[in-house]
Formats: C-alpha cells, sequence, structure tokens
C-alpha cells in the first residue's frame, strides 16, 4: 500500500494521462463501431439471407483475438492508436450489431400492423415505431461493447498506443505488484462505471419506449 501511494505522490500526471489515453481509445472505438454497426444491423434486419451471412462473417471475426488483430495491422498502419483503434472496432462490432439487428428483428407484429393501419410510410414508422422499440436492445450492445473495448485496450500498450495497459505491462516486467494493481483496478473501475451509466441510460430509455 506505501509503494502505491508513493507512486500517486511522485506519478499522478503519468496515471492521469495513461487514464485520458485509455479512455479515449475506447471512446472512439465504440464510436467508430456503432457508427458501423447500428446502420448495418437496422439495414440487415428484415433479410434473412444479408442478416445470416453479415452475423456470420463478424461472428467469425469475434474469435479472433485482439491481439492477432493488432499484429495484422502493424504492417499495414504502423505503431500506435491507429491499429489498436481497428482492433478494438472489429471486437465491438458484433455485439453492436447482431443487438441492433435482433432490437429490429424482434417487433411485436400487432404493433408493426396497427401502424401501418394508421397510415403511416415506412419512413415515419421506422423513426416513430422501430427505432424506440429497438433502442433498448442497441443499448445492450452498446454496453457489452464498451465493457469488452474497455478491458481488452490495455493491449494496445503492445504497440505504442498507451493507456492503462502500460502499468500493467511495466509492473509485469519488473515484477511491480502495485504497478499492476493500480492499473488492473483502474480498468475494472471503468469497466462497472461504464455498465453502470449504460445500465442507467437503458431505465432511462425504456421508460420511454
Amino acid at each position: 500500500m506505501a509503494r502505491i501511494v508513493e507512486y500517486f505522490q511522485d506519478n499522478m500526471d503519468v496515471y492521469l494521462a495513461a487514464l485520458q489515453q485509455h479512455a479515449a481509445i475506447s471512446l472512439l472505438s465504440v464510436l467508430v463501431a456503432a457508427l458501423i454497426g447500428i446502420p448495418l444491423g437496422a439495414f440487415c434486419a428484415r433479410r434473412d439471407t444479408l442478416y445470416n451471412a453479415v452475423t456470420g462473417v463478424f461472428n467469425t471475426l469475434r474469435i479472433l483475438p485482439s491481439l492477432a488483430v493488432l499484429v495484422l495491422c502493424i504492417p499495414l498502419m504502423g505503431v500506435g492508436v491507429k491499429p489498436a483503434v481497428v482492433a478494438l472496432v472489429f471486437l465491438a462490432i458484433p455485439p453492436i450489431l447482431i443487438n441492433t439487428a435482433l432490437g429490429f428483428r424482434t417487433l411485436p407484429q400487432g404493433t408493426m400492423e396497427a401502424a401501418e393501419a394508421m397510415g403511416m410510410g415506412p419512413k415515419r414508422i421506422f423513426f416513430t415505431v422501430e427505432l424506440p422499440l429497438s433502442t433498448p436492445m442497441m443499448l445492450t450492445g452498446l454496453k457489452t461493447a464498451t465493457i469488452e473495448v474497455i478491458a481488452s485496450a490495455t493491449l494496445a500498450a503492445y504497440i505504442g498506443a498507451g493507456g492503462l495497459g502500460n502499468l500493467i505491462f511495466t509492473g509485469l516486467g519488473l515484477l511491480r505488484t502495485d504497478l499492476l494493481l493500480i492499473g488492473g483496478v483502474s480498468v475494472a473501475a471503468m469497466t462497472l462505471l461504464a455498465g453502470f451509466l449504460w445500465n442507467l441510460l437503458e431505465k432511462v430509455a425504456i421508460r420511454y419506449v
């Protein structure tokens, strides 16, 4: 405990910079994944063949370890933030895409028929009925993706992208338990905070659906 206190006294600026880098990489990765996964999930939801093909491809990609994707990206993009974000985007797209598609595929048929009977056009039905009703499932996918990305972003330190992984890998290399605890507990705290915020947002969204 004394070494942990000493670390924060001497290296608070380094810790805060690593925390900021970790949060920025995670947020950017989830944002890019959402911009790809949500529209693609909504588009393929009503097309069984396309849905099966797209989910099959991304489920296969999900099996690939993030570290393997990082290694594959290095020859194309070098080291740094860019390959780390690409690897994390591949990790984050499947839960977002699959949950979005499921949200649209499991809409109550009676509600859809009622909307059509009221004379709503496809565009209005999408924005006033389909999108709001599928939002809770989308948020579940975003929560899952965020938690996975925050946990996996520690690997970004392998290729010079920074983040809390620097503390963890330095602790492993120097056999410093204090650095391992600081890095590991910080990542765990970030995932718990992210899960709490998404749960809160889900409750608010469900209240107004």
